[in-house]
């Protein structure tokens, strides 16, 4: 197996998946550059990270089958590993009897698909930026490939696993017409989640001085967001 470059990783964590303890795995690059990204040195400075073996990963695993659900990658995008031993990872830990939940931006749909379709994964969280129009590029800070992002969306919405959509609301970038926009276009979805915007260590730095929406601002629009998809709630506020 190609070894996969691993740059973080917690052993435990009640936080990354609802209802799920996991262990969560970070994977170094990305495609976009949001502004408001908390993981800016996965991105821009990965080299100074240590890389941790893959087999730590899989001893730990192995050692705590009776109290660690599943694994959550995440990044970076986790997606670009695909061709530098992500798949076989994904292969190994789904051979050890663990769940697998990914983390990603939607920019690659074929990628996406194939793991669903050949059960490599059991949850989906996609990032949603901004509305999927002409307005996606100004957040996710570099020119992107809309149709990739839709295809994605269409993927999940098609059923075949478990998903949600989230988007981290961020002061200055999104209004509530944005908000409300996203929710039209993925009306019907299994679940959408509005993240409370953190400004500490954001990639842009003139974004750590904003502060966040209140939470009962975002507790307004999410009542407006259930008429499109029922299941929304905060996480974070």
């Amino acid at each position: 197996m190609k070894e996969l470059e691993i740059k973080g990783f917690i052993e435990t964590s009640f936080l990354d998946w609802d209802g799920h303890i996991v262990s969560v795995v970070f994977l170094p690059y990305c495609n976009f550059r949001c502004p408001f990204c908390h993981n800016a040195g996965l991105i821009e400075n990965s080299d100074t990270y240590e890389t941790i073996p893959v087999k730590k990963v899989f001893d730990f695993l192995l050692s705590h089958k009776d109290f660690i659900d599943g694994v959550c990658i995440t990044g970076g995008e986790p997606c670009l590993h695909k061709e530098l031993g992500l798949l076989a990872f994904l292969q190994e830990i789904k051979k050890m009897g663990f769940k697998i939940k990914l983390d990603t931006n939607g920019c690659d749909p074929e990628f996406l698909k194939k793991i669903i379709e050949d059960k490599l994964i059991d949850f989906v969280a996609m990032d949603l930026k901004e509305p999927l129009d002409e307005r996606y590029s100004k957040i996710a800070g570099a020119e992107i490939n809309l149709d990739k992002i839709n295809q994605s969306v269409k993927i999940l919405m098609g059923e075949k696993v478990a998903y949600e959509f989230r988007t981290t609301v961020v002061p200055t970038l999104l209004e509530e017409e944005d908000i409300l926009d996203i929710a039209k276009q993925i009306k019907g979805a299994q679940r959408f989640v509005l993240q409370q915007f953190v400004p500490k260590n954001c990639l842009d730095e003139r974004l750590r001085d904003i502060k966040p929406y209140p939470k009962e601002k975002l507790e307004a629009i999410l009542l407006k967001i259930k008429q499109y998809v029922s299941n929304a709630f905060l996480r974070g506020a």
